[in-house]
């Protein structure tokens, strides 16, 4: 009898596990992009490189969740960046450097911990092209952080649960100094509608030290701004924009300024940037876009005016659902007392005021 209880009381133990189990659930998922861009001028040259990341930054991640009861779940997500063309790690080589979080949700909303998206990323993102497109679209050097290129350590974030259509998020990151709690702190909130065919955000970002806090204490390689953060005291990020779809097409416009606090000759340094981008979708696997964006900028210590003026063109052609082709074109030129052009992306600056590529590539995503 017991040499028959014993199979009995196994199989009753793994049917109660398959039951623990089925509540929970961890999946890896990812994106490799890879593909041929061309650049006209870069510090005076043409150039030819094999290069990832074009219409989507290559990653994996693992993410995972656990029925807690009651409708509520535990959640993570732990996300790295990687370049295929070497196998090397992206984000200046920190694993798990894309995000790294840990939190819970509920019918409340949602309250995550960890290396995160602050909201101008995560709510205006949706909007323009930069991220949706290609990250050459980028805001001048992604200086607004709308494409999500930085990422905010030691985070605690909350997003409420979407109640006639807004939802309401904020974030909060801890300096990590002793005595000095606000050092290097990062505070940043945003509100969404979505209804319909509509979709509106607004948000704002304030960093202290951003040199420090948000660019790990290295210059950003981007012309249009990369002398400002050293010697900033502070970072401000405010935008609003929004999308609304009228048949296949999608309009979406934005605007958003950064100001730099202190950063050139004790003085402020501050862009305006506008974005208007026209999506269509000719059949289900074809996607095709045009997006301009107008930077202006003005150095408070010497009234200089850069301005950056870029239009690009984007096509997107579905193989499957998970694997599509893609062909980014874009134009940027410099003016005002700006010398130099860079798109987003490109490793280095023109010799002049313009600057323009082609990119095709492969992406897919699993």
């Amino acid at each position: 009898m017991e040499m028959k209880g014993l199979p009995c009381a196994i199989a009753l133990l793994c049917v109660s596990s398959a039951s623990v189990y089925a509540q929970s659930s961890v999946t890896l998922y990812g994106i490799v992009d890879e593909g041929i861009t061309y650049t006209t001028n870069q510090k005076g040259a043409s150039n030819w490189q094999l290069q990832s990341g074009g219409a989507s930054i290559s990653r994996w991640g693992l993410r995972g969740a656990e029925d807690l009861g009651g409708g509520m779940k535990a959640v993570f997500v732990l996300e790295d960046g990687f370049d295929p063309s070497t196998g090397n790690i992206g984000n200046n080589g920190a694993l798990f450097g894309r995000q790294a979080y840990v939190g819970v949700t509920s019918k409340y909303g949602s309250l995550t911990l960890g290396r995160q998206y602050e909201e101008m990323a995560d709510l205006l993102s949706k909007i323009n092209a930069g991220l949706n497109w290609s990250v050459y679209f980028a805001h001048a050097g992604d200086i607004d952080n709308t494409a999500g290129t930085n990422r905010i350590n030691n985070a605690v974030k909350y997003v409420s649960p979407t109640v006639g259509g807004f939802s309401l998020a904020g974030l909060y990151s801890f300096g990590g100094q002793a005595g000095q709690f606000s050092t290097n702190s990062v505070k940043s909130f945003g509100v969404t509608y979505a209804g319909g065919p509509l979709y509106v955000a607004a948000a704002y970002t304030y960093i202290k030290n951003p040199f420090a806090a948000v660019f790990n204490s290295v210059a950003p390689n981007a012309v249009t701004f990369a002398a400002y953060v050293p010697n900033a005291k502070s970072q401000t990020l405010a935008g609003v924009g929004g999308t609304y779809k009228i048949g296949n097409a999608t309009i979406g416009l934005e605007y958003t300024n950064t100001r730099f606090k202190n950063a050139f000759l004790g003085n402020d340094v501050r862009f305006d940037n506008y974005e208007a981008n026209v999506g269509y979708l000719i059949r289900p696997d074809i996607l095709a876009g045009i997006v301009y964006v107008y930077t202006h900028g003005k150095v408070d210590a010497t009234s200089a005016a850069p301005i950056y003026r870029a239009l690009g063109l984007f096509a997107d052609y579905y193989l499957s659902k998970r694997t599509d082709v893609y062909f980014a074109a874009q134009l940027m030129k410099a003016g005002g007392s700006a010398t130099q052009a860079q798109m987003t992306y490109v490793t280095n600056p023109s010799n002049g005021q313009s600057q323009g590529l082609l990119r095709v590539g492969l992406r897919h995503r699993f």
